[in-house]
């Protein structure tokens, strides 16, 4: 129960340090590059006011609809250069476990509770890849979400 409340608490700490701190959304990021926003034919900038991306969109414009990515990944082969954004998710996994809890008695002797505790593990995961060619998306996936997972570790 500890460990719930202290995970509970850290996520509450997180969000509010977060808060602080400017959010980059479409709108903040569209200014931020206003001058690539507003040479975007009407149709891409359709696109990317909704979040939203297709093949041929130069980095800018993804940018502004998706934000900055969390790694990047320059690629050379025979048929030439390549850039790959990589954006990442969060999942989390539970870990169930046995564990004990002293409790003290009348006469002085302690007794030993066994209850089931847990833990949280916190991870993140690739969730989208665009590949970009001749300064273009040439292409995007978005890559599934690994189930939140239970583990057992029984004694």
């Amino acid at each position: 129960m500890k460990m719930l409340i202290r995970a509970i608490l850290s996520g509450v700490a997180a969000l509010a340090l977060a808060g602080c701190s400017t959010t980059s959304t479409v709108e903040t990021r569209k200014v931020e590059r206003s001058t690539v926003y507003a040479a975007l034919p009407a149709e891409d900038r359709a696109l990317v006011d909704q979040g939203q991306i297709r093949v041929g969109l130069v980095p800018d414009a993804v940018y502004i609809a998706w934000g900055k990515p969390a790694q990047v990944l320059e690629s050379e082969n025979a048929s030439g250069r390549t850039t790959t954004w990589l954006y990442h998710g969060n999942t989390t996994d539970e870990y169930l476990f046995w564990n004990y809890r002293e409790y003290p008695r009348k006469d002085g002797s302690v007794y030993m509770e066994r209850f089931l505790d847990r833990t949280y593990d916190f991870r993140s995961y690739v969730s989208a890849e665009l590949v970009f060619k001749n300064g273009r998306l040439e292409s995007w996936r978005t890559l599934p979400r690994p189930g939140d997972s239970t583990r057992f570790g029984g004694q």
